[in-house]
């Protein structure tokens, strides 16, 4: 079944061509060059500068899974909840690459959790179960990520898991993560169908099972 997918093409990282066009600290981030980024912001570069599509060094690096850029960025006073053109920030990025790791670097060095993102006003708790990506979705949990978040599309996190995903075990297991953490396993979407509605209309018997455990009306 094909599905709309909000996140297509809504993340842009650097490619080649923009790397290697790089100077200064976009280009010490794109390689990861923490040495070199204390050098640069020891000097005065700004370490909020900004490439063609309002990506900052932090914002690359994280890209990139360049942890020690990470956190050199942010010591140097970087700011780590800054949003490029598409309104993502350094949380979300490392949420969408199912990259645990980055998260965790970012959630260390100041971004948070909370932080509305995205043309679709949405957080990286709800692109991150959109995705399937359970042990993201535990992180973000474990950091105070809001469960309850509505999107402009109408959708929190777990009905994205239910109507963004594929009904297998990935998706199954990032909604049972959702409801073991207390997520509101009766907010309808904007036209009124439950998540229990919207996962029996797909068939997703797993996931409909692990709401009716949970009271899921």
């Amino acid at each position: 079944m094909l599905v709309f997918s909000p996140l297509v093409g809504a993340q842009v990282a650097p490619t080649e061509a923009e790397k290697s066009a790089y100077v200064g600290l976009l280009a010490a981030a794109a390689r990861g060059d923490a040495a070199r980024i204390k050098a640069l912001t020891a000097k005065g570069q700004n370490p909020d500068v900004r490439d063609r599509r309002s990506r900052t060094p932090l914002h690359v690096a994280a890209f990139g899974g360049h942890h020690d850029a990470m956190r050199a960025l942010v010591a140097a006073g970087a700011n780590p909840n800054a949003l490029e053109a598409d309104r993502y920030d350094i949380v979300t990025i490392a949420a969408v690459a199912d990259q645990v790791a980055t998260l965790k670097v970012a959630l260390a060095v100041g971004c948070s959790p909370k932080n509305v993102t995205s043309r679709y006003d949405g957080t990286a708790l709800i692109a991150a179960a959109h995705l399937g990506h359970a042990e993201v979705v535990r992180t973000l949990i474990r950091a105070g990520a809001p469960l309850d978040h509505v999107n402009n599309l109408g959708w929190t996190a777990l009905i994205e898991a239910i109507v963004l995903g594929d009904g297998g075990p990935r998706h199954a297991e990032t909604l049972k993560a959702l409801v073991e953490a207390g997520a509101n396993v009766n907010l309808a979407d904007r036209n009124g169908q439950s998540p229990l509605a919207l996962a029996r209309t797909r068939k997703y018997a797993e996931m409909a099972a692990i709401l009716e455990r949970a009271g899921a009306r």
